[in-house]
């Protein structure tokens, strides 16, 4: 079993840490949680609670328990969506004073599905819940097939259309971002709201360097029509 896909966010006054437990391939996977009061290691209130499992999958499940992406919502309810393969990308309510599920048979909403996807991530802006996933495969170095794809929606649990109408639960998604160039497989995005400035943050694989993970912080401007660019690769 490994770790990976990590996100922290903070509510109230902890910052929660959710990361994945699994084997590559497989929908044996957990989602766990652990907490601290600060991100400081020098204070003296520094300390990684373990908080336990938030979700878990297995063979009789048609999810895959990984790659989770915090959100609030407009009205401050919290959310983590998930998914890698199987049947796509889904997404469930969490508690804020625990951190966890807000029961344990709480609906599981779907909001995305392609032969190849995983990485999910919501951001919102103006009037619109932006979901950006990852089609092809990742982590085969230069032969890796990433790329970003994103559609909208005036609701957290979806439905999330592209550019073209189409629902993503349904298999749509605009491309948003592919390989240009020796920067492979762009993958697992994320913004940051900056002053003035966005900033769109993802992994590639390097092709002048032997295919080696890297990551890139790029320019993001929202066009007129609400849809996110960003500049291309040099």
């Amino acid at each position: 079993m490994y770790y990976w896909a990590p996100d922290v966010i903070k509510v109230k006054d902890r910052f929660l840490l959710y990361y994945s437990v699994s084997s590559f391939g497989k929908n044996r996977s957990v989602i766990g949680l652990a907490s601290n009061p600060t991100l400081d290691p020098a204070a003296s209130d520094f300390n990684w609670r373990d908080d336990g499992p938030v979700i878990s999958s297995d063979r009789t499940n048609n999810f895959n328990a990984i790659d989770p992406a915090l959100v609030k919502d407009q009205d401050g309810h919290l959310w983590m969506a998930f998914g890698s393969f199987w049947s796509g990308i889904k997404i469930i309510e969490l508690d804020p004073t625990t951190g966890k599920r807000v029961a344990p048979d709480s609906p599981i909403s779907s909001l995305a599905r392609s032969q190849t996807i995983e990485a999910p991530y919501i951001y919102f802006h103006d009037e619109y819940y932006y979901l950006f996933v990852n089609w092809g495969y990742c982590c085969r170095g230069t032969n890796s097939t990433y790329n970003i794809r994103v559609g909208r929606s005036q609701k957290i649990t979806g439905p999330y259309l592209d550019q073209s109408g189409q629902d993503m639960a349904q298999g749509g998604g605009t491309l948003f971002l592919q390989t240009e160039g020796a920067a492979i497989g762009p993958g697992h995005a994320g913004i940051l709201h900056d002053a003035d400035h966005y900033w769109f943050s993802m992994h590639f694989y390097d092709g002048t360097d032997r295919g080696t993970s890297k990551l890139s912080i790029r320019p993001l401007v929202w066009e007129s029509t609400g849809w996110p660019a960003i500049q291309p690769f040099p």
